[in-house]
């Protein structure tokens, strides 16, 4: 079982706080201990149910949503696109015969370590009774440290989260990027792997109010797609079922929106795709042919990259031939760069998608290994822009991802 965690400052000090685990099923939601779900999801807090985040980051806190009101259950129907979704056309949703109840959130996609996650800004009062697990939704704990400008994360990514010695996420890949501290982890809405206060959407250069979660009660959810889609017509956002979700992981008769905010945003923009089978996506052609090109750079030859990308490692390159460091790579164990697909047994996109990636000298640097790769080599594409698989907390040694616009001289 899974723990969330809490810092607190006391006369300069850090404290833990460690969540206490409850064994039995009719544990006390309110009490921050363990609260299994009728549907086996779980969420776990500090205890005390007090959040300690306004002494972490008073610039991210909002007044705790206090107690829980109203019916627990997941959105039948999500829509999302690209731009802010206006209140007219909002409110036209939220009128239509069969519609119980819509939810308006900010949701972008932030690349982590090869992992696109989906973050939603929102508020915690509400979102919570659109949540997946009724456990979660009850939890107050979770709850109020959202509120407090923690990010509440699924239990999945407990261990795949490349979180700081007192647990700080850096949303982003860059030095610079905003750091938030995990306060809880429990089960989210349908297509969202974290979540934040709405006051983390000017520092994640959210588009606000994007996304929709749309709950249909007693109606058939599949009769209120094309009423839905009509009216979204012209806002470029797309209408997804949950129970396809829930059956395939996402719909593949829905064009996929996923908005890339971060340093690597200029390379990246709007990303829409359709899914096909065996992992594979179709990424839109206007998209491939604005952003993916073939190209010849030094030492591997011909790539096919991200467009933005392709000066910058060019020059990377050049400056490890310049090195003396060209025999290092070996191009017959380069394994590509633009793969459009997921990243593998997921739904979640990775860098690779984006034609932002590469993977060098593949046999001696397999993942969970230190590589075999020379690091001068890598000090060079550090340099240049690029973050390297080796750094991260489940190593990919094989791995080179851009992380910022270098433009070289």
């Amino acid at each position: 079982m899974a723990l969330g965690r809490a810092r607190t400052t006391t006369a300069g000090a850090v404290v833990v706080l460690l969540a206490a685990l409850a064994s039995a099923c009719n544990g006390s939601a309110e009490s921050g201990t363990t609260s299994p779900s009728p549907s086996g999801g779980s969420a776990t807090t500090a205890a005390g149910g007090q959040t300690a985040s306004p002494a972490l980051d008073p610039a991210h806190a909002v007044d705790p949503p206090g107690p829980r009101t109203g019916a627990i259950a997941p959105a039948d129907i999500v829509a999302n696109g690209s731009k802010p979704l206006p209140k007219a056309t909002v409110d036209r949703i939220r009128r239509l015969e069969g519609v119980q109840d819509v939810e308006q959130i900010s949701l972008v996609s932030i690349p982590i370590e090869n992992r696109a996650l989906s973050v939603a800004a929102v508020d915690p009062a509400t979102y919570r009774n659109w949540v997946t697990a009724a456990g979660s939704a009850q939890t107050a704990e979770v709850w109020d440290r959202v509120a407090g400008g923690e990010v509440a994360l699924r239990p999945a990514l407990e261990e795949r989260a490349p979180l700081d010695a007192e647990d700080f996420l850096a949303l982003g890949s860059t030095a610079d990027a905003p750091k938030v501290h995990v306060g809880a982890y429990a089960q989210q809405s349908w297509l969202v792997d974290a979540v934040v206060n709405e006051t983390w959407i000017p520092d994640l250069d959210m588009t606000e109010g994007n996304a929709l979660l749309i709950r249909t009660g007693g109606t058939a959810p599949e009769t209120l797609r094309k009423p839905i889609t009509r009216i979204l017509r012209g806002t470029d956002a797309s209408v997804q079922m949950t129970d396809v979700v829930a059956r395939k992981g996402l719909d593949p008769g829905v064009v996929q929106t996923a908005v890339v905010v971060g340093t690597i945003a200029d390379a990246v923009g709007t990303f829409r795709y359709s899914v096909l089978g065996g992992g594979r996506i179709a990424p839109d052609p206007a998209w491939v042919a604005a952003h993916i090109v073939t190209e010849p750079v030094p030492i591997l030859g011909n790539v096919t990259c991200n467009r933005l990308m392709i000066p910058q490692l060019r020059a990377a390159l050049e400056d490890v031939v310049a090195q003396g460091l060209a025999d290092k790579i070996h191009p017959g164990e380069y394994a590509g760069c633009y793969y459009p697909r997921f990243i593998a047994g997921s739904t979640t996109l990775s860098n690779h998608a984006f034609g932002l990636a590469l993977d060098l000298n593949v046999p001696g640097n397999q993942r969970g290994t230190a590589g075999e790769i020379d690091r001068g080599v890598v000090a060079i594409f550090k340099r240049w822009g690029f973050t390297w698989g080796g750094d991260w907390r489940y190593t990919d040694p094989m791995h080179f991802e851009m992380n910022r616009l270098v433009e070289p001289r």
